[in-house]
């Protein structure tokens, strides 16, 4: 295992936010992974676990314990049954599984970061989350020291959400196993209605998994969303907030906030989220309570191609970002009686 002190945090997010560890672990192995976990909770010291960093916030102060570096490698396919090590990059994954002809992730494609991340944040874009297709998880569980096998059943997905982000200290992913499909190089079917609208077709059709995969490339990049050195509009976490889930009465009362602030007739994105809730868009509500693509003065802003990315444009702070997001939250509490939720996990901040 290689191993630094005093390691700059920053590059190692997408952001490019943060400050130094104490020290800095990268494990290659699954062996390595778990020695440096035991290690850790052996000795008690702070724990941080680090994949592809696209889902950080650290703080400007750093971390004072271990980052693990998770670059474990293995992609197997057997069949339509697909394993991969927590450190593959997904987004070359995706590809992977579209150039052998399956179906079933081709709609996340460009999500940048590792596969073993997709699980904890059940990881989801365009009509397709990674619940859909995920056998088992593979993890080390550090209450009991043992090497753990979790069903689908088991993780408990829902959106944005598992077993392992409820329990963040418990589990560190080893591997991801998914059931794909073979169907004859088609997509599944396309359930996104923006998705369907550029290619061209009907929601519930299916299309060459390339063609489904290189389209939601495009609409990615089109908002910022595929990381681009050279693009600071890609210097973000994706989407920074979910989607809020209101209850029947929460939703009552923001509809009376919307014809409030915008008059009769306007009706705001809805979705059914299962025993009387409504999901309803956090990009809409941002847009709507003020804050348009590009808002901000300062080093972090609102991103110029998407409203639901909060950006570094090169010299920001943690606090800088930070700052611009309980802005953000306030606002659109003001504006419709809802607080939005920070999406990507925060080391040693808060909003």
């Amino acid at each position: 295992m290689q191993e630094l002190h005093d390691a700059p945090l920053a590059p190692l997010t997408t952001f490019r936010l943060g400050g130094p560890a104490t020290r800095l672990v990268t494990a290659t192995t699954d062996d390595e992974v778990i020695a440096a976990v035991r290690e850790a909770d052996d000795a008690g010291t702070p724990l941080l676990i680090i994949g592809g960093g696209s889902n950080l916030v650290i703080g400007d102060k750093g971390f004072d314990g271990t980052a693990l570096r998770i670059a474990t490698r293995g992609f197997a396919l057997d069949g339509t049954h697909l394993e991969l090590a927590a450190g593959e990059t997904w987004t070359d994954a995706v590809a992977r599984t579209v150039e052998a002809g399956l179906a079933g992730i081709e709609c996340l494609a460009g999500i940048p970061g590792s596969a073993g991340a997709t699980p904890i944040q059940n990881v989801g874009a365009y009509g397709q989350e990674v619940s859909s297709t995920i056998t088992e998880v593979v993890a080390y569980d550090r209450s009991t020291g043992e090497k753990v096998t979790l069903s689908g059943a088991e993780c408990a997905f829902s959106y944005r959400h598992s077993r392992f982000k409820q329990h963040p200290e418990r589990f560190v992913v080893l591997r991801a196993r998914f059931a794909l499909e073979d169907a004859d190089g088609l997509s599944a079917p396309v359930k996104y209605a923006e998705t369907a609208r550029a290619l061209g077709v009907e929601v519930g059709d299916r299309v060459p998994a390339a063609q489904a995969r290189e389209t939601v490339l495009k609409l990615r990049a089109g908002k910022g969303m595929v990381l681009d050195p050279q693009d600071h509009d890609t210097w973000s976490a994706g989407s920074f907030f979910t989607n809020p889930i209101l209850t029947a009465a929460e939703y009552e009362a923001f509809l009376g906030r919307v014809r409030e602030r915008l008059g009769d007739g306007i009706a705001p994105p809805a979705y059914p989220a299962g025993d009387g809730h409504t999901k309803t868009s956090a990009a809409w509500l941002i847009d709507k309570a003020g804050f348009t693509k590009g808002y901000g003065s300062g080093p972090a802003r609102i991103s110029t191609k998407h409203t639901l990315a909060l950006t570094n444009r090169g010299e920001a702070t943690t606090e800088d970002l930070l700052a611009l997001a309980r802005e953000v939250v306030a606002g659109v509490r003001k504006a419709f009686g809802v607080t939005l939720v920070n999406e990507p996990v925060t080391v040693g901040v808060s909003l």
